[in-house]
């Protein structure tokens, strides 16, 4: 299985601007560019690389933890996970992603929150989302419910 997705660039690094669009049509001409990346921090001006994996690695996770917490036979009620992905300055220049930092809340009946947290600890690890992303330090924050 592929998926696809096309980023249409325009003019230099920091006056010019971008689109994105992917197969699914979800991002369908999303606008990005340096601002949007490294200069606005209310994440107004449009959309962002890390903004993107931070989506995916939250999806990804979600979807994983949900899919063990069934396997489990104690189905979600609900999961609310949120990442943080971090980019900083790189040693001899440019910028590199440096963290994603997953916040989850979760509600699940008949299941310990050892348990919840032994599972979750487990999708972190297995989510190909966490899997692609193994270069950089990945943490988990639970709350339980």
């Amino acid at each position: 299985m592929d998926r696809h997705a096309t980023a249409v660039w325009q003019g230099n690094l920091k006056e010019g601007s971008g689109t994105l669009i992917s197969q699914s049509s979800a991002l369908s001409g999303l606008p990005y560019s340096f601002k949007a990346r490294f200069e606005d921090e209310s994440g107004q001006s449009g959309t962002n690389p890390e903004e993107l994996i931070a989506a995916a690695h939250a999806g990804c996770f979600s979807m994983q933890l949900a899919h063990m917490l069934a396997e489990n036979g104690t189905p979600a009620e609900s999961l609310e996970t949120s990442a943080e992905v971090e980019v900083q300055p790189a040693a001899g220049g440019g910028f590199e992603i440096t963290r994603s930092a997953l916040k989850l809340t979760g509600r699940v009946s008949g299941i310990e929150e050892a348990q919840f947290r032994e599972i979750a600890e487990k999708a972190k690890a297995g989510c190909p989302v966490s899997k692609a992303l193994k270069a950089i330090d990945i943490s988990l924050d639970i709350t339980f419910s």
